[in-house]
């Protein structure tokens, strides 16, 4: 993997994420408890041993430039490794960056002085684990100039994606961006191949087209116009058989020979955090016995900075008057402590207290947030920096929730930062 460069999309503005955007990116809003949204992209390219990154950074981004200074200063330069945050410097006009290809194109002259071979483009605001080196060798065997990675989703949700049109072979004929109506995928007509937003691309191909035009966008403008240069394959993401079908390389003989190492990557799982319910439906894939997304997985550790917190306390043990200290299927950060409170499926940041008699129940409760006594959190997200009064029920009176906070389509409240003081 090296000579391959991963450039890094993380300057979003996540309105449909707002409030939790309000003051951070969406690549810096929290996830899981103790990650921000950036960590799972960087760490897949560690673990697939990518150690040339680019970030670029553009909306309120000091909190995310700050947690990586913090969390990933870990590459070493005198080996060619580096991890460069890259703002807008307008070093070829006046505009900030103007979309996903344009802040590629701003920043040229960093890929030609590498001169790499490939280039990734991946977001910095998805979550999923994916092996980069096992798309790169899906990329060489089909001698493609661009690979997408896709997945299956339901024709009915074709207008939320980029919608990839294939052969037989997976060589793409054809891309929709957010479709009303498209044709589904071979063999299934249920379902349709949804780009993820991961692109390889030959580095001298990405460049053509990047100065052959000033459009702004991969999925609206670049990937349309390469279909008529360039020759474009598609790279199934949970196909069951690919590994087996790309980890091997045939002889003329007949013989297999490995030529890459079996994909460690220990989930199938991915996710646009793209709105206020997927994000809450993500953290929630983290809880149970068996979640959708493992945050615990050994072969495919994920990266964060640790923020410096005693262990998770639970006290009080009185079975008497109800006041029993308790978390269950849940994950509760450092820092935190559930004072004769009960936390059920939900996900706590660092340093969050769960007083007396209190319930949490489906929620997502971010870093120093104090919830009072008997009080009663029901499906919701409740950001930084908030003392919740006692005797306060917020999830349980939509109306009345409305009242004071934004209520998402399914439901779920959202408590902005510092509401409670």
């Amino acid at each position: 993997m090296r000579d391959v460069i991963a450039l890094v999309m993380a300057g979003g503005k996540g309105e449909r994420l707002y409030p939790l955007t309000r003051d951070r990116s969406k690549p810096a809003v929290p996830f899981g408890g103790i990650y921000r949204l950036i960590d799972i992209t960087l760490s897949n390219c560690i673990n697939s041993n990518i150690y040339k990154i680019i970030v670029l950074p553009q909306y309120k981004a000091q909190s995310l430039v700050e947690h990586l200074e913090a969390g990933w200063n870990i590459f070493n330069y005198a080996l060619g490794h580096y991890m460069k945050v890259v703002p807008p410097q307008m070093r070829v006009g006046e505009d900030w960056y103007r979309g996903t290809a344009d802040s590629v194109r701003q920043n040229l002259y960093l890929i030609e002085r590498e001169a790499p071979e490939h280039l990734l483009i991946l977001s910095g605001d998805h979550v999923y684990k994916m092996d980069y080196a096992l798309f790169k060798a899906y990329h060489e065997e089909k001698g493609a100039d661009i690979t997408i990675s896709v997945l299956e989703v339901p024709v009915s949700l074709s207008y939320r994606f980029g919608i990839v049109e294939v052969s037989g072979d997976y060589k793409i004929t054809g891309f929709k961006e957010k479709p009303v109506s498209t044709e589904s995928m071979p063999g299934d007509s249920g379902y349709v191949l949804a780009s993820m937003g991961i692109y390889m691309f030959k580095t001298e191909v990405l460049l053509d087209l990047l100065k052959s035009t000033d459009k702004d966008d991969f999925g609206r403008h670049i990937i349309p116009m390469a279909l008529e240069r360039y020759s474009l394959y598609a790279f199934p993401y949970k196909k069951k058989n690919r590994i087996e079908d790309f980890v091997y390389t045939i002889k003329e003989d007949g013989s297999r020979v490995r030529v890459l190492e079996p994909c460690l990557q220990d989930s199938l799982y991915w996710r646009d955090v793209g709105d206020l319910d997927a994000y809450w439906n993500a953290n929630m894939d983290l809880t149970g016995v068996e979640p959708n997304f493992n945050l615990y997985g050994t072969k495919w550790p994920l990266r964060t900075f640790q923020v410096q917190s005693p262990p998770v306390k639970t006290i009080f043990r009185d079975t008497s008057s109800n006041r029993t200290g308790t978390a269950l299927d849940s994950i509760v950060s450092h820092g935190s402590i559930i004072s004769g409170g009960i936390v059920k499926n939900s996900v706590l940041s660092y340093n969050v207290i769960v007083r007396s008699w209190s319930e949490v129940g489906e929620s997502v409760i971010m870093s120093d947030v104090e919830i009072g006594r008997r009080c009663k959190i029901m499906k919701a997200i409740i950001d930084k920096n908030n003392r919740i009064p006692p005797d306060i029920e917020i999830g349980y009176n939509p109306e009345a929730d409305r009242k004071r906070f934004m209520v998402t389509p399914r439901g779920i409240v959202v408590v902005p930062k510092q509401s409670f003081k």
